[in-house]
């Protein structure tokens, strides 16, 4: 159901406020698990894990779910859809990946911050996991921006099935404009030149991508390779 010009705006308010503020959340975390690892003080280190699991559940799931529920709203809410781009769908799978690995991530982060509370840490105690924590950190960062890059450049063009709604639009909408009037005679109209999605910068609306689809394949297979290691890093670690 298409959403109305005000909750439009409402509805991209949300999620780039959400989004923007996950990508925050997520440098500050990776600087906490970057001073965790690398400083000598104990207590500094004891800090930052403690900090860490404060923001990891108060501020970033929160607001991972909140910009994943909001840019679920947004695509299929407006003419972008959540099939019809190549850079959509991606954004999206990236997103649903990013948000899976976090909540798995969740549980380590609380067993190293009850570590912290109840073990001074010195410099080669606990490094294994304590590594662990920044290079999810960073790869997280890594996707966040993959995703903000993709929603600035719009790579790709149209799907195969965005292709074919646009041509059923225009055709209906040229059906509309060519029939007659009740009990008149058919006229010609010209058809509407209003594009009836948005369009895409530098893309033609019929722009042939063949590599888009391997690309898009390649972002999925990325996405469960990322899930499938934290999950054996995770079983190795416990």
């Amino acid at each position: 159901m298409p959403l109305t010009p005000r909750l439009r705006k409402f509805a991209l308010t949300a999620h780039v406020t959400s989004a923007v503020g996950w990508l925050g959340a997520v440098v500050a975390y990776l600087a906490l698990a970057v001073s965790g690892l690398t400083s000598p003080d104990a207590q500094t280190a004891r800090a930052a894990y403690l900090a860490m699991e404060v923001i990891g559940w108060c501020v970033l799931v929160p607001l991972a779910l909140a910009a994943l529920a909001t840019g679920l709203v947004q695509s299929l809410g407006t003419e972008w859809g959540l099939f019809r781009y190549y850079w959509v769908l991606a954004k999206f799978l990236l997103t649903v990946g990013a948000v899976t690995v976090l909540l798995l991530h969740m549980p380590a982060v609380s067993r190293m911050a009850g570590v912290a509370a109840e073990t001074p840490l010195a410099g080669p105690d606990f490094r294994e996991p304590r590594v662990q924590l920044v290079v999810h950190a960073a790869g997280g960062l890594l996707v966040l921006l993959t995703a903000t890059s993709l929603s600035v450049f719009k790579p790709w063009g149209r799907t195969p099935y965005g292709r074919r709604k646009l041509d059923e639009r225009r055709e209906a909408a040229r059906s509309e404009t060519t029939a007659p009037p009740d009990g008149g005679t058919a006229t010609e109209t010209m058809p509407a030149t209003e594009p009836l999605s948005p369009p895409v910068p530098g893309r033609g609306s019929h722009a042939r991508t063949p590599w888009g689809l391997y690309v898009l394949l390649g972002v999925v297979g990325l996405v469960v390779l990322f899930i499938v290691l934290h999950l054996i890093a995770g079983r190795a670690g416990h």
